[in-house]
């Protein structure tokens, strides 16, 4: 526990630097185009190279976790702000709602995450957009799930049958009293959720279904770094780094979220 504490600590640290020279030190454009420099090793004026157009990579490195990790977190946060309150209404109420919803539930589990995103990818049109949407519409489901069976575990304890006794409506037993016992749940789902989030992006971004270039993105910056991976194979090793470290922290964050919320290995 002690160990994950300070990796925590040490890369919210790191998180902390890359913001604070991201927005105070970079001086490159991350689209300009400047073939007079293309290609070149690291440096003192490029500490990455630059890339196939001349690009300073570290700028784009850099401004690319704004575009794959932002965009990352905003999926989560639309799946949790959907999939959260359909759970607690169909595990509260039950009834036909909570029928539907496992019905819908068990019909997108029935695939891999990766290949319903795909294809919604591939209806909805390339873009990051469009893939922002299809992740949504992936993940809100274990998020409605995971609440709906944790709501009908608390529903039949004795804290909520004296909330009803005592004339609480169940719309305030839902917020005040269900809701609490959920976001430990949720919050680990959520960070462990993250890393995955960010490798879908990355994923659908390299086979040119997420971001186009010449955005920053990293799994499009390793999709446009394939062919001089011979020449140049660290225009590809950044980004990967970039991915997998993001990743790892991610998932370290789960397992301590975890631990603190004293959550069942199940939630993962």
């Amino acid at each position: 526990m002690r160990f994950k504490k300070i990796l925590l600590i040490g890369a919210l640290v790191v998180i902390a630097g890359i913001a604070v020279y991201t927005f105070l030190v970079l001086k490159y454009d991350p689209s300009f185009v400047n073939l007079e420099e293309r290609l070149l090793p690291a440096s003192l004026e490029h500490p990455l190279g630059t890339d196939h157009l001349g690009r300073d990579v570290l700028t784009r490195i850099l401004l690319g976790s704004q575009l794959t990790v932002g965009y990352g977190f905003l999926a989560l946060l639309l799946a949790v702000a959907i999939g959260v309150p359909f759970g607690i209404f169909a595990g509260f109420k039950g009834g036909i709602v909570d029928r539907i919803l496992m019905r819908i539930a068990d019909a997108f589990l029935s695939f891999p995450d990766t290949i319903v995103a795909i294809v919604l990818s591939g209806l909805l049109g390339a873009g990051i957009e469009n893939l922002l949407i299809a992740i949504v519409i992936v993940k809100w489901v274990n998020y409605a799930r995971l609440v709906r069976s944790t709501v009908i575990v608390e529903r039949q304890k004795d804290y909520i049958t004296m909330a009803k006794i005592n004339g609480l409506s169940e719309r305030r037993i839902m917020v005040k009293h269900l809701f609490p016992h959920l976001i430990g749940h949720v919050l680990v789902l959520a960070s462990l959720d993250l890393g995955k989030i960010i490798l879908l992006i990355s994923s659908l971004s390299y086979i040119g279904l997420g971001a186009q270039p010449p955005a920053p993105e990293w799994g499009a910056m390793l999709n446009e770094a394939r062919p001089y991976f011979q020449s140049v194979p660290e225009l590809m090793v950044f980004p990967g780094l970039a991915i997998v470290t993001v990743v790892l922290f991610s998932n370290l964050l789960g397992d301590f979220l975890r631990d603190k919320f004293d959550v069942k290995k199940e939630v993962a």
